[in-house]
């Protein structure tokens, strides 16, 4: 499937959702492309999934903002290969640096460099390690298996409609809950 007609699958799934993230992060490695950065040089030609450039064009054509997270010793070859890509002005926040955090610094930087807040986050990427540690921020995350897809895509947009529906549903409850408790303090002031 080429990345014209991934990009327009993408889209349709896109147009499935009411509540969309403001800002989709992806790792790199075994996430949007098949190898460790730190197994190749600058001077070979990288590939990306065959799916992966499809579903970024479809964010970027919906106005979704993209960012990358991820732990590479070797910056400078990931940074080549997204220039080589012509994918690195895709990306409104790159944080590509080794940690030991399992990517919550990466998370705390890109939100501070976005402004867009945890809970509109939706992530991909290959360890589950870093999947838990940035869900317990607040961020949808997803593992993927063999890189992210239209299947994983699709799966990340429900699992993030599905919490931010959760997290209105106890807004409402606290909103419902403090204003009978507010009734009822305001009855009791009267008697």
């Amino acid at each position: 499937m080429g990345d014209e007609r991934v990009k327009e699958e993408a889209l349709q799934i896109i147009g499935m959702f009411q509540v969309l993230p403001r800002l989709v992060v992806f790792d790199l490695d075994y996430t949007l492309w098949p190898f460790y950065c730190e197994c190749r040089s600058k001077g070979e030609m990288p590939s990306m999934y065959p799916q992966a450039k499809g579903i970024l064009h479809a964010l970027k054509e919906k106005e979704i903002g993209i960012a990358i997270a991820s732990r590479s010793p070797t910056p400078d070859i990931a940074k080549t290969f997204l220039d080589k890509l012509n994918m690195k002005s895709m990306f409104s926040a790159q944080e590509i640096f080794s940690s030991w955090s399992h990517k919550t610094e990466h998370f705390q930087r890109i939100h501070s460099r976005t402004g867009v807040p945890f809970s509109s986050m939706l992530f991909f990427d290959d360890e589950d390690r870093n999947i838990q540690a940035v869900s317990k921020m607040g961020v949808t995350s997803l593992l993927v298996g063999n890189g992210v897809n239209l299947g994983a895509f699709r799966q990340g947009l429900v699992m993030h409609s599905q919490n931010a529906e959760t997290a209105e549903k106890n807004l409402n409850r606290w909103r419902t809950k403090y204003s009978q408790q507010s009734k009822s303090s305001k009855s009791e002031e009267k008697n």
